[in-house]
């Protein structure tokens, strides 16, 4: 394992230590020098167009949206590469919405039901497995909710829940890296399924207050989708779950009255990072009503840049970027910080989501990196895909359908890079590279930041989570190295990037005033296209395809460790 470390560092090392320039052939240094501000500018302007309504999958919108690109990728020459050679790769959908007036849930205690009330003491999620389910199991405490031996944290460990209901907070130990703490978080259902549970529940933290029932029944009401095998099984879902519930604060203080712990003891040791399970001396039982539909067919666009080398061109470098977003909806009127002449004045409402920020940019300069790769006169190594993905705003599934059904072999994706919001409104001083961290692409990516002249910074905002919240955990999840890069804080003025970003995020993210009238810095998005052309690049030219760090938790949980690839 230290001979292979060692061939790691070096290998980073090339990257790292040598000047760009001796590194970047004059082709791609010319091709980067080529980008064009107000070509992504013209994409964006026609993608988050009114007509375009939003671009929700299933409407004329996302049809209008679907046909530009495959323009573009007809115009540069890309090859085909969805289906029955086209560019589009169906995404079969599933919708299920709880029917909340037929669905039902009732604490027992010493043989004695207490019914609880829809919208204030629970909500529950749809089952994809059936659309009646039926449930009545003794409740056990599982702290967190977390199986992470691999952390040095298990709160299942000595416990069985086989037929039995799991409750555990949300979240995950705050002793967690973030991207080890946001994915551990997000994987509550799959793990009480493996531990043989048949429900599970969910509350949040007195601190917590953004997650509670109260504050979220608005959207845990809405209708979910997930996509389809052949089979027509519903894919990241836990049938054998058979009650998925969150409960009010109230009511989860009430599930502590005969267990073994008070709430505001296991909150403690919660907060301790202490793994904890024991029985709640109590059950539950439910009632889910799930209505199912299918029908729904969103499509991946997907355009083939063919690699030169007679072996590596059969490895691919994939690019996404979503093309989908939220449609129309209520009129919003919102005061911003960032779109607006003047700071604080109320900006026009209207009901169309644009989605130019989200993520007509990220389409954008995805479609300009395109451009300047076809302008090479000689194609990289590797071939490149672009795929423009459906489905991101109903929970990744547009990319979560590629990386699982690829177009090309799957051990053939050696790489992945993903643009999504990428946050342009002041210059492109310095970079956070979400996911270089966890393997060699951090060569790629430093060399390229130094040639384009950013700095790399650490993530300002941990706590959003956003390792796990575009397109790239998808092939994070079948063992695909990847990057999704986004701008730092530095704005080179008194302004603070992070500021701005959180700002927009509680102004105008996913509201109708994500619209083309925001000060977008087109200097600054053509950097991004230079990052996202010169790490793809890199990737496709270099001799070897990026590995996964030694014992890294993603590259371990999902892909090969460091030291079976380089043997």
């Amino acid at each position: 394992m230290k001979v292979i470390s060692l061939a790691v560092f070096l290998f980073l090392s090339v990257w790292t230590q040598t000047n760009p320039s001796e590194i970047i052939p004059a082709d791609a240094q010319k091709a980067a020098h080529s980008v064009r501000p107000e070509a992504i500018e013209a994409h964006m302007r026609y993608l988050a167009d009114d007509k375009l309504a939003g671009r929700k999958p299933g409407t004329q919108g996302y049809e209008l949206a679907a046909q530009y690109v495959e323009k573009q990728f007809k115009t540069l020459g890309f090859k085909p590469h969805g289906q029955h050679g086209t560019f589009r790769q169906a995404v079969p959908l599933r919708k299920a919405q709880v029917r909340e007036e037929a669905s039902t849930l009732a604490l027992i205690w010493d043989k004695k039901e207490q019914p609880l009330i829809y919208g204030k003491n629970f909500t529950l999620s749809p089952n994809f497995g059936q659309a009646s389910s039926d449930v009545s199991a003794p409740i056990v405490f599982v702290g967190f909710g977390v199986s992470a031996p691999e952390l040095g944290y298990d709160d299942y460990a000595g416990m069985d829940v086989r037929g039995k209901i799991v409750a555990c907070f949300n979240g995950a130990p705050s002793s967690f890296p973030p991207n080890q703490r946001a994915f551990s978080g997000s994987a509550k259902q799959e793990v009480a399924a493996a531990h043989g549970a048949v429900g599970l529940i969910t509350f949040s933290l007195p601190t917590d207050i953004s997650a509670r029932v109260e504050a979220n029944a608005p959207r845990n009401r809405q209708a979910i989708y997930r996509w389809t095998d052949p089979q027509g099984r519903a894919q990241r879902t836990f049938p054998q779950l058979r009650v998925i519930a969150s409960l009010g604060d109230s009511t989860t203080r009430a599930l502590f009255a005969k267990a073994p712990k008070t709430f505001e003891q296991a909150r403690l040791d919660a907060s301790q990072h202490k793994p904890q399970a024991f029985p709640m001396n109590v059950s539950f039982r439910a009632h889910t009503q799930t209505e199912l539909s299918d029908g729904l067919v969103g499509e991946n666009i997907v355009g083939l840049l063919p690699g030169s080398d007679p072996k590596l061109k059969d490895e691919y470098v994939v690019y996404v970027s979503h093309l989908d977003h939220l449609g129309i909806g209520r009129p919003v009127k919102v005061t911003s910080t960032l779109g607006a002449s003047t700071p604080g004045t109320p900006m026009r409402g209207d009901s169309i989501y644009n989605g130019a920020h989200d993520n007509a940019s990220g389409v954008a300069i995805n479609l300009e990196a395109a451009r300047l790769f076809a302008s090479l006169p000689k194609s990289p190594r590797r071939s490149i895909l672009f795929v423009a993905v459906t489905g991101e705003e109903m929970g990744l599934l547009g990319s979560d359908y590629f990386a699982s059904n690829p177009t090309v072999p799957k051990d053939k994706i050696v790489a992945n890079l993903c643009l999504d919001m990428p946050f342009f409104f002041h210059p492109l001083l310095d970079i956070v590279p979400y996911g270089s961290e966890h393997s060699s692409m951090k060569g790629a990516v430093e060399t390229a930041a130094k040639f384009v002249g950013v700095e790399i910074a650490s993530d300002p905002i941990p706590e959003q989570a956003v390792f796990m919240r575009s397109d790239h955990f998808s092939f994070v999840r079948q063992g695909i190295p990847a990057i999704y890069i986004k701008s730092g804080s530095t704005t080179g003025d008194d302004r603070n990037g992070t500021k701005l970003n959180l700002a927009w995020r509680a102004t105008i993210y996913h509201s109708p005033q994500d619209d083309m009238n925001q000060p977008f810095d087109w200097t600054a998005a053509a950097r991004h296209v230079q990052l996202q052309f010169l790490i793809g690049y890199l990737t496709a030219e270099s001799n070897t395809r990026p590995v996964w760090n030694a014992g890294d938790f993603f590259g371990t949980k999902f892909g090969l460790s460091v030291a079976t690839k380089l043997k």
